[in-house]
């Protein structure tokens, strides 16, 4: 779309000017030639070009505003001393003085137009003799109603302004705690299929290799290593499946299992028994029934802790230890493993897991023992659990000791 030259006048202030020009011509036609016209000068051919003059600098007052009202100003102003016929022409110029106060050019606006009264008056007390009293007053008054509204104009369209960025500021404020929300969405989920593929996948690669070394010489613990394998891979599409509904806006369903918490921490410890570990589970305080985000990162932090141990410490026991406070939940997780080297730099699993607990309040510290193997302490602050009298706890949930 190609622009207007900044000669050509704007279709508003064309149409503006358009009327000016019939007002002003009109009436000063009339003055001059109507019923009982009397002038000391006749309207043509000096007292019309005057009255162009002050009309043909609205066809520009858009990109000129100043420039347009102190042509019209000065135009409306010389044309009574000069003695033409008295038409409308002072209204070109307040309205150009209107429209520069309207546009922020206040000092402008009210300088031309007290000037304008200062000549005029001063005019009327030369040609008349002493200022009268009543149409110094009278263009006074006419002045200050043309730049006083002005001003009113002008703070109700700043107000407007305001008022509309506060709305395009509150629609941007919504539209980025939109994108905010789904971005964090996109992390959570992006932990959780982390928690799950690489504590699964690490758990079926373990098992393969065993079945791999076993088929030959002992083929019935080989089944058994395939058997876990096709456990375990089932239960990681489950969990895949149920965090990729989440992503499909058209399928928002409900999901068809509910996320996992403290009774599914037997389940983990089995199966990282079935890699070779020895996993021993412990509790300690009065159990209680603690809020999902809570016991899901629990979960969650056992289950990275647990693929840790099996993909990288070479630990032969792991030692979960929960313990109810009147706080929450502390986890430590700790493994004989071989103690990480200096300079230990924390990986995306355990950066995810301090971010979990940070999420609800918490804290979270991995780190070597100093006595060898490596240590997960985390600390889940809850104040809205309730006392687990009747929950009934899964078989094989919480195992003392290897098996």
């Amino acid at each position: 779309m190609t622009s207007r030259p900044s000669f050509l006048p704007t279709p508003g202030d064309a149409a503006v000017a358009a009327v000016a020009a019939a007002v002003a011509a009109g009436s000063s036609l009339f003055a001059a030639y109507g019923p009982g016209a009397e002038a000391a000068r006749p309207l043509l051919p000096w007292g019309l070009l005057v009255v162009a003059v002050a009309v043909l600098p609205l066809l520009w007052r858009e990109r000129f505003p100043v420039a347009a009202a102190v042509v019209s100003t000065t135009a409306s102003t010389v044309y009574y001393p000069m003695a033409f016929p008295d038409g409308l022409i002072l209204a070109v110029g307040a309205y150009a003085l209107f429209r520069a106060s309207v546009d922020g050019h206040r000092w402008q606006a009210w300088l031309l137009g007290l000037t304008q009264f200062l000549v005029i008056d001063g005019w009327e007390s030369l040609a008349y003799g002493l200022p009268r009293l009543g149409p110094t007053l009278g263009m006074l008054a006419w002045m200050l109603v043309v730049l006083i509204s002005a001003e009113a104009v002008r703070r109700r369209n700043e107000y407007r302004e305001v008022e509309r960025q506060r709305v395009e500021e509150a629609a941007r404020t919504r539209e980025e705690a939109i994108r905010r929300h789904a971005a964090d969405e996109r992390v959570r989920l992006a932990r959780e299929v982390h928690d799950t593929v690489a504590h699964n996948i690490s758990l079926i690669n373990v098992q393969a290799g065993s079945a791999l070394y076993l088929i030959d010489s002992e083929p019935e613990r080989a089944a058994e290593a395939l058997a876990t394998i096709k456990r375990t891979s089932k239960e990681t599409l489950r969990e895949l499946r149920a965090a990729l509904n989440v992503l499909r806006a058209v399928d928002e369903q409900a999901p068809r299992s509910p996320t996992p918490g403290l009774d599914r921490i037997g389940e983990l410890a089995e199966g990282t028994r079935g890699a070779g570990i020895a996993v021993r589970v412990s509790e300690q305080g009065d159990r209680r029934r603690l809020s999902a985000g809570v016991e899901s990162a629990a979960y969650r932090i056992v289950q990275e802790s647990l693929t840790n141990a099996v993909r990288h410490s070479g630990a032969a026991t792991v030692t979960v230890d929960l313990a109810f406070t009147a706080a929450g939940l502390s986890v430590e997780v700790r493994d004989d493993g071989t103690a990480a080297s200096e300079g230990f730099a924390p990986g995306n699993g355990i950066v995810g897991m301090r971010e979990r607990a940070t999420a609800l309040g918490g804290t979270l510290e991995a780190a070597p023992l100093p006595a060898g193997g490596f240590a997960v302490r985390a600390a889940l602050p809850d104040i809205g659990g309730d006392p687990l009298a009747a929950r009934p706890e899964p078989a094989g949930s919480l195992e003392n000791g290897p098996t």
